[in-house]
């Protein structure tokens, strides 16, 4: 009986939230021309990150921080599809992981284009064809996406913005758990609920699909045969769960890259991360500690590892390129005098981009 008056209440907030909103998208819309007529980039990660830190740090609930996050999120995407139609592909097919990441980042008003391979998603961006491309780089249990990180050495795109996203396979198929004899999924995906699988399917065959998406149309198709893949997938292409939650640690996380020909500005406040791709060439063979010697630069000057990994440069036997993640941005003083550092007796040392690190 008491209901009518505070549905009264929240229809007349609804109300103010749909004006508030459009007047909100309207000056986004105003930006979005002074943008164009001055040759600026629409999607802006180091805006989008003040955005969210400050109406995070404004809120007093009780809505969580991440549920409001998603609900800005959409908004600017909202914003981004007045201000200009923005292509963004991604490693497909639909419903693939990177699709939701790609989704959680740039939200539903932006057009999206599913790529069959990293390499084509850094030509597709490369050539303007799409104006910016979410790939994914590494996952917390099985490590590296090596494609994605061989494809920096020759492309002049930059990161402008990178995606955690949380990773959730689930068993799909339209045959029960005591009929599938044959499972398909990317190798990762698999690798991922190697132990699961191994109690529950001990007797399955595991079978390696060019993605998880792909996996799930041929557990469509074929009886008795599964597909390990996230919910998105088994929901865009109908075919029922069988079992939830498979992957073997809980934490199973997934990175992601957005990448464009444009690079980020700095957030500051410590809050941005800079990728480098280092080779020390010679000097590594013939002189001992080089490796040490290449991370002093940044030490020396309070600049904090956050990763490193090697890979083979495949122009001869033993050379190799590292990858480096650090903090701070490309135009810091004591970014610029570090790398001004490490050219004097590195080879190779190229900016892969600084972007805002995850809030």
């Amino acid at each position: 009986m008491e209901l009518g008056p505070i549905r009264e209440k929240i229809d007349h907030l609804d109300k103010k939230l749909v004006e508030l909103l459009n007047q909100r998208l309207a000056l986004a819309a105003e930006i979005g021309k002074l943008k164009r007529s001055q040759g600026g980039q629409i999607y802006v990660a180091e805006r989008e990150d003040a955005v969210l830190r400050k109406v995070t740090a404004q809120n007093q609930g009780p809505i969580k921080n991440e549920a409001l996050r998603a609900i800005y999120r959409e908004i600017m995407s909202a914003a981004i599809a007045l201000e200009k139609p923005l292509m963004v592909a991604y490693l497909g097919p639909e419903a693939s992981n990177t699709h939701a990441a790609a989704l959680k980042k740039f939200g539903a008003s932006v057009d999206y284009h599913a790529m069959a391979t990293v390499s084509d998603i850094f030509t597709a961006v490369e050539k303007g064809e799409n104006d910016y491309a979410v790939i994914p780089i590494e996952n917390s249990t099985e490590g590296s996406v090596r494609e994605a990180l061989d494809s920096f050495v020759e492309s002049d795109l930059k990161i402008v913005a990178q995606i955690y996203l949380e990773i959730n396979h689930a068993l799909i198929s339209n045959s029960p758990l005591e009929e599938i004899t044959r499972v398909y999924s990317k190798d990762q995906a698999l690798a991922q609920c190697r132990h699961w699988l191994q109690r529950h399917l001990p007797h399955a065959q595991l079978v390696d699909a060019p993605s998880t998406s792909r996996a799930v149309q041929f557990a469509r198709q074929e009886p008795g045969t599964a597909a390990v893949a996230g919910e998105l997938a088994a929901e865009h292409y109908g075919v029922p769960i069988v079992v939830r939650n498979i992957q073997d640690k809980a934490d199973n996380t997934t990175r992601f890259f957005v990448l464009g020909r444009k690079a980020s500005g700095p957030v500051g406040r410590g809050k941005d991360v800079t990728s480098l791709l280092v080779s020390l060439g010679d000097e590594a063979a013939s002189h001992s500690g080089a490796l040490l010697k290449m991370l002093m630069p940044l030490a020396e000057r309070g600049i904090n590892l956050s990763k490193i990994e090697s890979r083979p440069s495949k122009k001869r036997p033993w050379d190799y390129y590292f990858f480096l993640d650090v903090t701070g941005h490309f135009d810091d003083a004591k970014m610029k005098a570090a790398l001004s550092e490490l050219k004097k007796f590195c080879p190779l040392v190229k900016w892969l981009g600084s972007y805002p690190a995850v809030s």
